[in-house]
Order: structure tokens, then C-alpha cells, then sequence
């Protein structure tokens, strides 16, 4: 069967989580870099989370390949920045992943309401999934350029028919809304504990790690 523009997300999503189920940082930043082109089809409108998206993605990335090896793990980052408490830096890899999930969160619940309200406009759509998401962590500033963008967004209509170019785009929308909320609410939950937690949780897990590596039980 001919895939369609979710398809590149959705054969990511296979390799998000190693062997022992952990998050891996490429892979899951593959996917969030897969959906762009699907993202591109709404215009103006989603210029913002674009830009959110890509520069988030970039941060990481560069992190990532500065030690492949050492950032393999995607939680590695934040729990290093933990123990050096720097986490909650404007800049940190830690504020990239949570504001990176949050920017996620937002198109997950966006496709969605395009799938459960064949009634609703896109700018019906986009404006809830906003709503729901991430309108309680903007600013007046923010909040207000969002609106304004929402409002350019693409006709419903003509807006399916470029998604829609090959294959079932419905049933891979409708498989992407369902398989990649599970990655991102771990992302939610682990960024919560480490941060209840703080710098003594990450601690003990890089001195666990450590430990582990230097006896040989992790190679």
C-alpha cells in the first residue's frame, strides 16, 4: 500500500524506544523533525510552531551529537543538567524537551479535532487545540501572535486535498494520534519527577548508571 505523508513519522515511531524501553534521543527527534512536512500544508498558520519545533529539535541535536554515546538516552541531558542545575535555564536541553513536547501536544491534538469534527474550519481546530495545550504556558505577547496566526489558516477543504495525495491519510492521521501520545506523556512524567526530585534524584540515577558502567553490567 502507497504511504502517505505520516508514513516517514510512523515507521520512526518503531524505533523510538531501545531494546530495555528506553527513550532514544535521534529517533524521537526524527519523528518530531518527520511531521514538518505535514505541519508545512497549514501555512502561515503554523509558521509559530514551526519555528518551536525546529529550534528545539536543533538544540537537542546539537547536544546529541556533541557525545552520541553519552546522549544516547534521551532523559541523559536532563539528568545531567540536574546535577550540574543548570535544568532550568532558559537554554537548557531540559527546557528544549518540555517545550519541544509541549509544541507536539499541541499538533497530536490538532490532527485529532480535524478527525472528530469534519464540521469544525481548521482555524476551529487549530484555535481548541491551542486552547487545550499550550495557551496556559504563553504570555499575553504569545498568545495573542498565535491567535492572529490561526486565523491565516488554509481552508478545510482545499487543506485535506494536499494531505491527501496518496494513500489513506485519514487512517494514518488517525494511527499517529493514537501512537505517538504515549512517547510524550512519558515526557510529561519524567520531566515532573526529576523536577520534584530535583538534582538528589538525578544523582543517585548517574551514580546507578556510573556504577553500572564502570563494573560492566552496562557496556
Amino acid at each position: 500500500m502507497e504511504g502517505t505523508v505520516f508514513t516517514p513519522s510512523l515507521e520512526g515511531m518503531q524505533h523510538i524506544r531501545s531494546p530495555q524501553g528506553e527513550m532514544l534521543t535521534k529517533p524521537f527527534l526524527d519523528v518530531c523533525k518527520l511531521i514538518l512536512p505535514v505541519i508545512d500544508k497549514f501555512g502561515t498558520a503554523m509558521a509559530l510552531v514551526k519555528r518551536d519545533i525546529g529550534r528545539n529539535t536543533s538544540r537537542l541535536e546539537k547536544k546529541y551529537q556533541s557525545d552520541p554515546f553519552r546522549y544516547n538516552f534521551l532523559y541523559n541531558m536532563v539528568k545531567e543538567e540536574y546535577e550540574c542545575k543548570s535544568a532550568k535555564g532558559s537554554t537548557s536541553c531540559t527546557n528544549g524537551i518540555l517545550w519541544l513536547t509541549r509544541a507536539m501536544d499541541f499538533i497530536v491534538e490538532l490532527f485529532h479535532n480535524l478527525l472528530a469534527h469534519p464540521d469544525w474550519s481548521v482555524t476551529d481546530a487549530c484555535t481548541d487545540a491551542y486552547g487545550k495545550t499550550l495557551r496556559k504556558f504563553h504570555g499575553w505577547i504569545a498568545s495573542s501572535s498565535f491567535t492572529v496566526a490561526m486565523k491565516l489558516a488554509p481552508d478545510r477543504k482545499k487543506f485535506m486535498e494536499v494531505i491527501t495525495c496518496k494513500g489513506d491519510v485519514r487512517a494514518d492521521m488517525e494511527k499517529f494520534c493514537l501512537t505517538f501520545p504515549p512517547y510524550l506523556e512519558e515526557n510529561h512524567k519524567f520531566l515532573l519527577e526529576v523536577s520534584f526530585f530535583g538534582c538528589y534524584f538525578a544523582s543517585a540515577i548517574i551514580e546507578s548508571l556510573s556504577s553500572s558502567i564502570n563494573s560492566g553490567i552496562i557496556t
